[in-house]
């Protein structure tokens, strides 16, 4: 694939825009990545005719996490407050879900992911400070970084979603690496807090066989379960992590070695 085809079939643009919802539909493990920036009013999630579903979450289940302003999100009635970088978890049959923002001026930004759910778990809320951040990295290798888990096997409960984020440390810029792959689950990573004029460089594609797609702050690149998911930006930003399929254990991956990238 070229650039274009690239960016085409993995790269998902303008996830966040001000007033608006939006969806987007993969085929990889039946994931939908979305986004939702309620600003004046409040942003109603619709049930989809492709979804051949009474309503959204009848046969499956969201992860939410804020990466704005404060607000709120109603499920079935039940009002949860979300500050920056907080989790929401909403589990199947929950029938009405409703994004708002507490200030039109400082907008709540909520980056969403969805995926089929087999059975029902109770909504769930995880503040950022509950979510066990780990240190990881070093300054010597560019990579000094907080990692936040929300939906795991330790974490919130759900069907199939695992779902964190990683924000990188003032100085370091390298995400991921060494690299891996996990067949057992696709991967999606969603980009935020990028500095303007700043830009990603995302790596994907199978270990000896990598390509790159330059990234810019709230998109997202849908990761195959054959591909390396890593990036290294000219600035430091951070990145949610979230991903479905067979395999539930953060844990479960296979490790590529640096020098066996290609």
């Amino acid at each position: 694939m070229n650039t274009e085809a690239l960016r085409s079939n993995f790269l998902i643009q303008s996830l966040i825009q001000n007033g608006q919802l939006k969806m987007v539909y993969t085929h990889y493990d039946r994931v939908i990545v979305g986004g939702a920036a309620p600003a004046e009013k409040e942003i109603l999630l619709p049930v989809y005719p492709e979804l051949k579903a009474n309503y959204f979450l009848e046969r499956r289940e969201l992860g939410i996490i804020n990466v704005g302003g404060e607000g709120e999100i109603v499920a079935d009635q039940k009002t949860y407050s979300l500050r920056k970088l907080d989790c929401l978890y909403i589990g199947k049959g929950v029938q009405q879900v409703i994004f708002r923002s507490k200030d039109k001026n400082d907008p709540a930004k909520y980056y969403i992911l969805s995926a089929p759910a087999h059975q029902s778990h109770p909504v769930q809320l995880m503040k950022k400070e509950e979510a066990s951040p780990s240190e990881m990295g070093a300054v010597q290798t560019a990579n000094q970084r907080t990692i936040y888990k929300y939906i795991h096997l330790d974490g919130l409960k759900s069907c199939q979603l695992v779902m964190g984020l990683t924000i990188l440390k003032e100085g370091s810029v390298w995400n991921t690496m060494p690299a891996h792959t996990h067949d057992r689950r696709m991967e999606a990573y969603f980009y935020f807090d990028m500095p303007q004029g700043q830009r990603v460089v995302h790596f994907m594609g199978e270990p000896q066989q990598t390509r790159h797609i330059l990234v810019n702050n709230y998109e997202a690149v849908i990761s195959p379960v054959w591909s390396i998911h890593s990036g290294c930006g000219t600035s430091n930003y951070g990145f949610i992590w979230g991903m479905a399929g067979e395999n539930y254990v953060y844990t479960d991956m296979d490790p590529v070695d640096i020098k066996d990238l290609r």
